[in-house]
C-alpha cells in the first residue's frame, strides 16, 4: 500500500503544509510546484542510490543497480504533475524518483532489489524493472516495466487509445483530460515500439506524451549513434501532429515550466507531444559500469551540472535556510536508512509459491484471485450466456464464417472488444476473416493499424491493462516474429507482477500450408508461444472447434494465441454448423474425433484430417485425438487413450526437432511407459522451412501415405 509522501516509516515529516514553519521566502518559486516536496523526494532518491552503489551492491546485497542520479528533478516534477485517476505511465530502469514520486516507498523499493518477499514482484523480478498499481483504485497507474530497452512506448500508446475509447465511445466522462506518459532515455528513440509508437500517437492524435531523458550516452554509445545529430527533439520538429519541446532537465525554473506545458499540451486534447530533457548521468549505467569511455572532463562538466545542488540553490534562501536544507538532507537520509534496515529484514520469497500466477487462479473459496489491473473480470464486465453444448444451425459452413460470425456476436454483446491489424479494416482483412465488420460496428471497434506488428500487439497490451478486449490479428506467423518481445513479455506479467497485472488479450495468427507453400506465410511453430509461460494456444482443426475456442479465449482472464490455419479456412472437411452464439470450449479439453484400440494418434490444426484419412488408408482401429489447445493441452485424455491401445504416434506439421509432439512423447514415455507395448512415433515435418514450389512442399508435410504407412508399422509391432 502506498503512503502519502511525507511518511516514511510511520512518522510524519515537513510537507507543503508546514512551510509557516520555514524561513520567510526572498525570492519568487515559480507557483504550481510544492517545492518542498520536490526537494524531499530528491533527497531521498539520492539517499537510496548513495547507500546502493556504496553499501549494498558492493556487498552483493542486491545483484542489478541502476542510479538515478542526475535524472531524479525532470522525473519528480513529472511525477507531481500526474493527478488524474485515469493516467498511466510507462517507465525504464532508471525510473525510481518517478514512482517514489507516485507513491512506491523507499522500504518496497530496496526489498525488490534485493530480491525480498514483497515490494513489486515479490523476488520475481529484477528490482529495477518495476510496477505500481494506482491507489486505493485510483491512478496514476505505472505499467510493469520491461527489461529491454524501448518495450514501454507501444503499451503505452495502447493505453492512451484505450482512453480515447473508454471517453468517446463507452461514455465516461471520468476519462477526460487523461493521458498517458512513455518515459525512455535518448537511446530508447533508436528502438522499433519509440517509432511505432509514436506513429500511432500522431496518426491518431492520441493523449500521448513522450518524455525523454538524454544523458548523452546509452551505456557507452554516445547519444549521435541513436539519433542522427544527437538530438530527437530536433529530427521530430517538422513531425506532423506532434508538440516538440526540449529543455535543461537540471534548472528547474526551465525544467518545471517545460514539462508542465508538454502535460497541459497533452491534457487539453491538442494531441501528443515529445519533451527532450538533457540532464546528466552522475554514475555507470549500471552498478558494474566504471565510465572509462569518459574523459575526466566530460565527467567534470556532468558534475557541475548536478540538479540536486542546483535545486539547492533554486530553494535556499528562496524557501529555505541552509540550516533547514541540511536538516532536511540528514532527516531524509535518515529515514532511507530505516527503509532499508526493514527491507533487509524481510524475509526471503516462500519458495513454494513461485510456480504461482502464470495463469489466472482461483482462491480456496472458489473465486477468482484477481489481479488489480487489466482485462475484463477486474471491471466487473459480466459475459453473456456461454454452453459447452452446440445449438447447430441446419447448414455447414467453413471456418473462415465462423470466425466472422464469432467475432461479429461478440462484438455485438460486449462493447469492450476492439479488433484490429493490418488490412482488417475496409478490406476486410487479407484472409477474409473480418469482412463487413468494419462497416457495422465503425472505425473505433474494428480499424487498420500501421504495418508495424509490434505496434500491433504492444498496443493489444495497454490496452487490455485498460480493461479492454483486444482481439488483434497477425496477418501470418512468420510476421509474429517482429513482435517476439511483446508476446513474451505480455504472457509473463502475471507472474511478473506477482498477480499485480494481467494482459488478457486475444492474438489471431493465420499460418500453416495452403495451395502453396513458402518460409514466409506458411510457417506453424506455434511450439514457440507453448514455451512462453503464460500463453494459452489454441489450435482448432474445424469450424466448430474454432467457434468455440474464439468465444473462450475472448472470455478468458488469460491472454491466447488463437491459430487459423490457412489450409481450413475453406476446407470442405472443417465446414461444420455453426454452433450458435453461446457455445464455449474449454481450454484443455481434447476431442476424440475418432475411436480406436488399436493405436492413438495425437494431433491438431490440418493434420486431424490426414490421420483421419491415413488411418482408412491403413486399415487400421485407431483412436484419432484432436488436441484443439496446446496451452493447457488434455493430458488425461492422451494418457488414458493410451492405456486402452497401448500404443501411440503423434503428428504434427511443424519440424521435428523441439516440436511440440517432442512435449507429448516425453509425457507419455514418462507417465505411461507401463501401457506401452511399442516405441512412442513421430511423422512431422522435416526441419527445414516450407518451400514455395508445390512438389517440394508435399515432399515435407507429412501426407497420408506417410502417416499410414507409420501407423500400419505401429500396429503390428
Amino acid at each position: 500500500m502506498r503512503k502519502p509522501f511525507g511518511t516514511f516509516g510511520g512518522k510524519r515529516h515537513m510537507s507543503s503544509s508546514s512551510t509557516a514553519t520555514l524561513s520567510k521566502p526572498t525570492l519568487k518559486l515559480l507557483p504550481h510546484f510544492d517545492w518542498l516536496r520536490i526537494a524531499r523526494l530528491m533527497l531521498v532518491s539520492r539517499a537510496m542510490d548513495e547507500m546502493e552503489e556504496t553499501e549494498f551492491f558492493p556487498a552483493r546485497k542486491i545483484y542489478y543497480q541502476f542510479s538515478a542520479r542526475g535524472h531524479e528533478l525532470a522525473q519528480i516534477l513529472l511525477g507531481t504533475l500526474l493527478t488524474h485517476p485515469h493516467d498511466c505511465a510507462g517507465a525504464y530502469y532508471r525510473s525510481r524518483p518517478f514512482l517514489l514520486t507516485l507513491g512506491l516507498t523507499p522500504e518496497d523499493s530496496f526489498s525488490s532489489n534485493m530480491a525480498r518477499s514483497g515490494g513489486y514482484s515479490d523476488g520475481r523480478d529484477i528490482g529495477a524493472v518495476c510496477n505500481l498499481p494506482p491507489r486505493h483504485g485510483k491512478g496514476p497507474v505505472v505499467l510493469p516495466m520491461a527489461g529491454e530497452v524501448g518495450g514501454e512506448y507501444t503499451p503505452c500508446a495502447g493505453w492512451a487509445q484505450a482512453l480515447v475509447y473508454h471517453r468517446d465511445r463507452l461514455g465516461d466522462a471520468d476519462y477526460a483530460g487523461a493521458l498517458s506518459v512513455c518515459l525512455g532515455g535518448e537511446g530508447s528513440v533508436a528502438t522499433n515500439g519509440f517509432w511505432s509508437s509514436l506513429t500511432m500517437a500522431t496518426t491518431l492524435r492520441l493523449p500521448m506524451l513522450f518524455f525523454v531523458e538524454d544523458n548523452g550516452y546509452s551505456l557507452s554509445v554516445p547519444a549521435g549513434m541513436q539519433t542522427p545529430g544527437g538530438d530527437i527533439a530536433k529530427n521530430l520538429s517538422s513531425f506532423t501532429d506532434l508538440h516538440v519541446l526540449e529543455g535543461d532537465g537540471t534548472e528547474p525554473v526551465e525544467a518545471a515550466g517545460r514539462i508542465k506545458e508538454a502535460v497541459e499540451w497533452v491534457r487539453e486534447g491538442k494531441g501528443p507531444a515529445l519533451i527532450r530533457l538533457t540532464v546528466p548521468r552522475l554514475c555507470g549505467h549500471s552498478g558494474q559500469d566504471t565510465q572509462a569511455y569518459k574523459t575526466q572532463e566530460i565527467l567534470e562538466e556532468e558534475t557541475s551540472r548536478d540538479p540536486l545542488e542546483k535545486l539547492r540553490q533554486y530553494l535556499v534562501p528562496a524557501l529555505l535556510s541552509k540550516e533547514e536544507w541540511e536538516d532536511l538532507a540528514q532527516t531524509t537520509a535518515k529515514e532511507v536508512q530505516s527503509a532499508a534496515a526493514h527491507a533487509l529484514q524481510r524475509a526471503e520469497p516462500d519458495t513454494n509459491k513461485v510456480l504461482r500466477h502464470v495463469f489466472a487462479e482461483c482462491k480456496t473459496d472458489g473465486l477468482p484471485d484477481l489481479q488489480i489491473i487489466g482485462g475484463l473480470a477486474v471491471s466487473g464486465h459480466r459475459f453473456g450466456e456461454s454452453s459447452a453444448e452446440p445449438e447447430p444451425e441446419p447448414t455447414r459452413t467453413n471456418m473462415l464464417t465462423a470466425i466472422r460470425r464469432t467475432l461479429e456476436a461478440e462484438l455485438r454483446s460486449n462493447p469492450k472488444v476492439l479488433v484490429f491489424g493490418e488490412d482488417v479494416g475496409a478490406k476486410g482483412g487479407v484472409h477474409g476473416a473480418t469482412q463487413g465488420l468494419h462497416e457495422a460496428f465503425g472505425e473505433a471497434r474494428v480499424f487498420d493499424t500501421s504495418l508495424s506488428e509490434e505496434g500491433i500487439m504492444g498496443r493489444a497490451v495497454g490496452m487490455a491493462m485498460a480493461g479492454l478486449m483486444p482481439v488483434a490479428e497477425i496477418q501470418f506467423r512468420k510476421y509474429a516474429d517482429a513482435c517476439v518481445e511483446q508476446l513474451h513479455n505480455c504472457g509473463t506479467i502475471r507472474w511478473r507482477t506477482a498477480n499485480r497485472f494481467a494482459a488478457p488479450v486475444v492474438v489471431r495468427v493465420a499460418g500453416g500450408f495452403a495451395k502453396c507453400g513458402d518460409p514466409w506465410h506458411s510457417a506453424c511453430n506455434e511450439v514457440e508461444w507453448a514455451h512462453v509461460p503464460g500463453w494459452q494456444v489454441a489450435f482448432p482443426s474445424n469450424a466448430q472447434d474454432a467457434v468455440g475456442l474464439l468465444r473462450a479465449a475472448m472470455r478468458s482472464n488469460n491472454p491466447t494465441i488463437f491459430f487459423e490455419h490457412r489450409n481450413l479456412l475453406d476446407n470442405a472437411w472443417a465446414r461444420r454448423p455453426y454452433p450458435g452464439d453461446r457455445f464455449v470450449v474449454p481450454f484443455g479439453k481434447a476431442a476424440i474425433t475418432v475411436q480406436g484400440t488399436a493405436l492413438t494418434v495425437v494431433t491438431w490444426g490440418a493434420m486431424v484430417q490426414r490421420c483421419e484419412s491415413a488411418a482408412q488408408e491403413a486399415g487400421v482401429p485407431a483412436e484419432i485425438i484432436d488436441l484443439r489447445t496446446l496451452v493447457p493441452w488434455d493430458r488425461e485424455a492422451v494418457l488414458t487413450s493410451v492405456a486402452k491401445t497401448r500404443r501411440c504416434l503423434v503428428v504434427h506439421e511443424d519440424t521435428a526437432t523441439a516440436g511440440f509432439g517432442a512435449e507429448v512423447v516425453a509425457v507419455v514415455v514418462r507417465e505411461g511407459f507401463f501401457n506401452l507395448d511399442a516405441p512412442v512415433e513421430r511423422v512431422t515435418t522435416p526441419d527445414v522451412p516450407i518451400p514455395y514450389n508445390v512438389g517440394l512442399m508435399n515432399a515435407v508435410i507429412p501426407s497420408v501415405g506417410q502417416i499410414a504407412e507409420k501407423m500400419r508399422a505401429l500396429a503390428g509391432f
